[in-house]
């Protein structure tokens, strides 16, 4: 058999398991590989069976498999409930309900379990591909329900999409309606699941390889819009947590010892003209904001409350697991910290005893060189960047494992490293020196999409430098990186994972084709982001202020829907009416005219055209004026529907027919 000579219950079930399909294939990313493995395992029984017209199995393989399922999920997840485990569970359910599918009654259970399927895809992105690929499978699954309840004859499956695409387009209005005013609620797949999902890439803590691995990560961390002029790119410095607790083999947030009334003041000192920019920021599943140093004034996000901390880290009162967008106003030229020397600085000074010995010696020959005490800290700082310049060290990705006392294999052995290494080894010295020191996390720098004119922060700038402190100045940025790889930090030729084979071809044949097609979709992305995503309560406020509304509340969205829905439903109605009173005026003309015969004595054939029902009249009536004029009408009204050239106009033969002598007593 071939495809156009298939039964039409074989070819409706095959297209159906098609578009089943199409729905678990975009899950899996998702689920675990069994799952992947069994759902499409089962889908292809099922296809053979119904290719070959076979009689489908009995409930024990169905028992044995939905029992395969559950142990299987509960060993995966260690539970049966919850979100990873649900959608492992409703992708099987799904496929082995086809099994059972003997019936319509049976289709349409797999149609609205389908389409349940295909929501919970939402749990995991909300991005702009995985709405093209929902929207072909909604479409796909319409077609599959318009077939359905077409159950005589074979229509053809193009014109069955033509009416399902139909019909979802008159569903885009009121889709456009609730999307505009429904209330924003905090969204069903924002509830915390796995916890290596959509993170930044930093955490609160930092061990050597764990920004490594971020680098080469092409994943978008946030994008910025700057008002007016943009800071030089060596200057993005977006900051992230902050870490002055070392152990020996990680660093962590300082957690100090002394008591609140001696804790290190922020006293942010701003200078020059502020950087005024806009932040779209990817879910992290962190309570941080990234903003440019330094930044005062908390940015602009309703309903998270921003504060800062004392080391300069801007949070939220929760972790962020959806798309936010906020503003900022950050100054470049800065400083920050106590300007006198302060008993807190201690904490920055503490270096776990028994590690890195040489790096203590090292700081030992420096201070005997530059000299010691508050005074010496400039002298000290300049002689570690030379010798970071000028000592042969390279910053590489693949520095291989550290041991025990990393800061003495990167001073000494190895040379070599990539930020955190760099940025860590260079913190021990500064405090083996007795100079108060601490690593900062983050990003730095971007690139710019030349479409839109966003700035784009990727994983792969996740970046670790260094503030010291320096009397008579406060905290001080050193990044040691730049006197080791100058171009990580200021040139827009930033690090970038290797191409796969389609992208290494494709820049073979044009060198700026890839970047030119990655930079038309990250701007097509960025639209959705900030058009639909990002679409928040804030903004439909903001519609009712346009609209009129001096201070509008969210009831008043609720109110704008009822007035919208009312006036869609009343228009409705009169596009009904309206309908009602257009559809064929010709025939509503004739009907009438044998409705007034009918009061006249003349029972008419409805089936009768003008020209024999105006022969009956005449043979009814008589040779009579009456008769005579009715015919004539008639005539005129068969000449204006069937003649080549119409004598006079519809409403003209409606104020004729009211002319007429219907009332008269006797006709004849």
């Amino acid at each position: 058999m071939s495809l156009t000579t298939l039964p039409r219950d074989t070819r409706d079930t095959l297209f159906l398991l098609a578009v089943i399909a199409w729905v678990v294939m975009m899950q899996i990313g998702h689920i675990p590989w069994w799952c992947t493995a069994l759902a499409f395992g089962i889908l292809g029984w099922r296809t053979v069976l119904s290719w070959r017209g076979a009689a489908l199995p009995g409930w024990f393989p169905r028992l044995v498999l939905l029992a395969l399922t559950l142990g299987a999920t509960w060993m995966t997840h260690r539970t049966i409930l919850g979100r990873d485990a649900g959608v492992t569970l409703i992708v099987v359910l799904l496929a082995l309900k086809t099994l059972e599918m003997r019936a319509r009654r049976d289709a349409f259970v797999v149609f609205f379990l389908a389409f349940f399927t295909l929501l919970t895809h939402f749990f995991y992105s909300q991005s702009l591909l995985t709405a093209v690929g929902i929207l072909l499978a909604l479409l796909g699954l319409l077609t599959a329900l318009v077939n359905a309840h077409m159950p005589v004859g074979r229509p053809p499956l193009r014109r069955v999409a033509g009416i399902a695409t139909g019909m979802a387009a008159l569903g885009l209005p009121v889709m456009l309606v609730l999307f505009l005013l429904f209330p924003r609620m905090a969204p069903l797949w924002g509830v915390p699941g796995s916890e290596t999902l959509g993170r930044s890439g930093l955490s609160e803590e930092m061990r050597v390889g764990e920004i490594a691995e971020l680098v080469l990560n092409e994943d978008i961390a946030f994008r910025v819009k700057f008002d007016g002029e943009v800071p030089p790119q060596g200057a993005m410095y977006f900051r992230g947590p902050v870490l002055g607790d070392f152990d020996g083999v990680r660093w962590r947030p300082q957690r100090s010892a002394f008591p609140p009334a001696m804790a290190l003041p922020v006293d942010l000192r701003l200078e020059g003209e502020p950087v005024r920019y806009e932040v779209t920021l990817e879910p992290q599943r962190r309570p941080w904001l990234f903003v440019l140093e330094a930044t005062a004034q908390a940015p602009d996000l309703p309903g998270l409350q921003p504060t800062m901390t004392r080391d300069l880290q801007w949070k939220t009162t929760r972790p962020i697991f959806e798309m936010v967008r906020y503003r900022a106003e950050s100054h470049p030229r800065f400083s920050h910290g106590p300007r006198e020397s302060m008993l807190g600085l201690q904490d920055y000074l503490e270096l776990p005893p028994g590690f890195n010995p040489r790096t203590l010696a090292l700081a030992q020959e420096l201070r005997r060189q530059t000299g010691a005490g508050p005074d010496a800290a400039p002298a000290a700082l300049a002689a570690v960047i030379e010798r970071l310049r000028t000592g042969g060290y390279a910053y590489t990705l693949e520095p291989g494992v550290f041991g025990q006392h990393a800061a003495d294999e990167f001073w000494f052995d190895r040379r070599e490293g990539f930020c955190e290494h760099i940025a860590s080894s260079f913190v021990i010295l500064m405090r083996a020196m007795d100079i108060p020191a601490r690593v900062v996390t983050g990003y730095q720098g971007g690139e710019i999409n030349a479409i839109d004119g966003y700035w784009v922060v990727r994983q792969r700038d996740a970046h670790a430098w260094a503030e010291i402190w320096l009397s008579g100045q406060g905290w001080v940025r050193v990044d040691p990186t730049a006197a080791v790889a100058q171009w990580r930090i200021g040139s827009l030729d930033r690090l970038r994972p290797a191409p796969g084979a389609l992208a290494g071809l494709v820049g073979t044949l044009d060198p700026t084709l890839l970047a030119q097609m990655r930079a038309v979709w990250d701007a097509v992305n960025n639209r959705w982001n900030q058009w639909v995503l990002n679409y928040t309560q804030g903004q439909q406020l903001d519609l009712l202020r346009r609209l009129g509304l001096s201070s509008p509340q969210w009831t008043d969205l609720l109110y704008a829907l009822l007035a919208v829905l009312v006036l869609a439903s009343l228009t409705g109605a009169a596009w009904q009416l309206w309908e009602r009173q257009q559809h064929d005026p010709w025939l509503r003309l004739l009907d009438k005219a044998r409705r007034e015969l009918a009061r006249q004595g003349l029972q008419d054939n409805a089936q009768l055209p003008p020209r024999a029902l105006a022969e009956k009249v005449l043979r009814h009536f008589g040779d009579t004026p009456f008769a005579r004029d009715v015919k004539q009408w008639l005539l005129r009204l068969e000449r204006w529907r069937y003649g080549k050239e119409r004598e006079s106009s519809l409403a003209t033969l409606r104020e004729d027919f009211r002319r007429l002598p219907w009332r008269a007593k006797d006709p004849r």
